[in-house]
């Protein structure tokens, strides 16, 4: 019976699929990986079918080159140089759409401060935030515009200790030829308009343009802060709800046409 039942521990541990038709009644789910050895929950997905065992098999591949591993792929190597297998943990089950899925990930996300996780939660503008600050930014007079607007959250980016202008100023996923007709750049945090800027010159995100940051594909900018007659049009007041649709992904919001 012991030997059984180490067998039976032994084949989950090494799962690398849900068996037939288990997925297909999971729907889509919010997930975590955690760390046997000490665990710690490390990373927070959304996915459906086999995604939540991916991670690990593509631990497992070789092209992946020591250097070349992100944070989330080198802990899953540990993981398996020490003899043990990444804990999966399905958080949440069932869901019926992807937009939903997004709504939860990014909560647990939330929850779960230092993860693996490259990019934080969907809809972050919605996220954790102290009573304090919710009543500042509800209470806050909506702005009216004024000028071709590029609005970018900086919430992410803002608590990593960067200054505003370094938070909102690289590097984004856009139309650069769109951005570039955007007079003023507002930096925002959930919505409440932190920085104003007039940007000079877009870039590509390269290794040359922003070597702490080089993000092939994504663009940034240089500029310089906005005079304080436009700042004081934006600055401490609250992004229209108009702009700022609730279960948005994209960081990114053009108020022009």
């Amino acid at each position: 019976m012991a030997t059984e039942g180490l067998s039976q521990k032994s084949e989950v541990g090494m799962r690398r699929s849900f068996p037939i038709g288990v997925a297909e009644k999971l729907e889509y789910y919010i997930y975590r990986l955690i760390d046997p050895r000490n665990g710690e929950t490390f990373y927070v997905g959304k996915g459906r079918g086999d995604r939540i065992f991916q991670h690990a098999n593509g631990a497992l591949k070789p092209e992946f080159e020591e250097d070349a591993l992100d944070t989330k792929m080198q802990r899953i190597r540990d993981i398996r140089s020490a003899g043990l297998e990444v804990g999966h943990v399905i958080h949440r089950h069932g869901i019926k759409d992807e937009q939903t899925a997004f709504q939860i990930e990014a909560a647990v996300i939330d929850a779960y401060p230092g993860l693996a996780n490259r990019v934080g939660g969907h809809s972050t503008d919605f996220g954790v935030a102290h009573v304090e600050e919710l009543i500042t930014l509800y209470a806050a007079e909506p702005f009216v515009p004024r000028h071709r607007l590029l609005l970018i959250s900086i919430r992410n980016s803002y608590k990593e200790g960067k200054t505003i202008y370094d938070a909102v100023r690289y590097a984004w996923a856009l139309d650069p030829d769109k951005a570039r007709r955007a007079e003023f750049v507002l930096a925002h945090v959930q919505g409440l308009v932190k920085g104003v800027f007039k940007p000079t010159k877009w870039m590509e995100s390269t290794a040359e343009n922003f070597p702490s940051d080089a993000l092939p594909g994504r663009w940034g900018f240089e500029g310089e802060e906005a005079s304080e007659t436009i700042r004081k049009q934006y600055i401490g007041k609250r992004v229209p709800d108009k702009y700022r649709p609730k279960g948005a992904a994209n960081p990114v919001r053009y108020v022009f046409e």
